[in-house]
C-alpha cells in the first residue's frame, strides 16, 4: 500500500481523526503554519481539526492534507518518505540515500571527518549510505529487514549511532551474507578490539566520526 493511502485510511477510520492528523503532521515534522500555508488556509483551521473543535474533515480534505505532508517532505529531500519506503522500522532508520554513480570512500571520509580505526584499505567506491540507530536498529531487525538496510546496493556505507563498544553491529554484519563497503560509528563511546578484528576479517573499513547525524546527512546528500 502506498504511504498516502495508509495515512489517509488511518485518519478516516480513526475514532479521533484530529489526533491522527496531528500524529502524522508531527511525524513529518511539519508545523501547523507550514501545512496551512501549503493548503492555502488559516492555521486555526488545522488547529481546530486537531483539537476536535471543528468537525472532522471530509475525504477530499483529508486527501489534500495527506498529499501536502508528502509534498512538503519531498521538497525537503524526502527523508520521511525514504524511511517508510525502505521497509525498515521508521524509528530505527535515520537516513538512507542511493547514488547513480561511484563515490570514492576516501572522499566520504574527508567529508565526515572520519578516522579509519582498522588497517583495511580505503581504496573503494560506494553507491549509497544508510544511517541507523544502533540500539533500535540492527540488533532487533529481522533477517528481511536487515536486507533492506542496503537500499539498491550493498556497495554502501552503513552508519551506526548509539555505539557503546562496537562489537554487536560487527558481529551482526559478520553472520549475514550481505556486507557493506564500510561501517562508520557515529560518536562511539569506544571501539572494542574485537570490533576492529571482525572488520579486518571481513575486509570492511571501520571508521569513527564525531560529526552530528544531521551534518552527516547533509554531507552525504551533497554527493548525489
Amino acid at each position: 500500500m502506498e504511504l498516502h493511502e495508509k495515512i489517509a485510511g488511518e485518519i478516516t477510520i480513526s475514532e479521533n481523526p484530529g489526533e491522527t492528523i496531528r500524529k502524522w503532521r508531527e511525524e513529518f515534522n511539519v508545523s501547523q503554519l507550514d501545512l496551512s500555508k501549503y493548503l492555502g488556509i488559516s492555521p486555526s483551521v488545522i488547529s481546530d481539526y486537531e483539537s476536535g473543535r471543528r468537525k472532522s474533515p471530509g475525504v477530499t480534505s483529508i486527501r489534500k492534507i495527506v498529499y501536502a505532508l508528502i509534498e512538503i517532505d519531498r521538497h525537503r529531500g524526502g527523508l520521511i518518505l525514504r524511511r517508510y519506503n525502505s521497509g525498515v522500522p521508521s524509528d530505527a532508520l535515520l537516513d538512507l540515500g542511493d547514488y547513480n554513480h561511484d563515490v570514492s570512500l576516501e572522499r566520504v571520509i574527508r567529508l565526515i571527518k572520519g578516522t579509519n580505526c582498522s588497517v583495511v584499505g580505503l581504496n573503494r567506491y560506494i553507491r549509497g549510505y544508510t544511517i541507523v540507530d544502533g540500539i533500535k536498529g540492527i540488533l532487533s531487525f529481522s533477517y528481511s529487514e536487515y536486507n533492506k538496510l542496503y537500499g539498491w546496493s550493498s556497495q554502501r556505507v552503513i552508519f551506526f549511532t548509539e555505539v557503546k563498544m562496537g562489537r554487536s553491529p560487527m558481529i551482526a554484519i559478520r553472520v549475514h551474507p550481505l556486507k557493506p563497503a564500510a561501517v562508520v560509528y557515529i560518536k562511539p563511546d569506544r571501539i572494542d578490539e574485537l570490533a576492529i578484528k571482525l572488520a579486518e576479517i571481513e575486509d570492511i573499513p571501520l571508521i569513527s566520526t564525531e560529526m552530528e547525524v544531521k551534518d552527516i546527512s547533509k554531507a552525504m546528500a551533497t554527493l548525489r
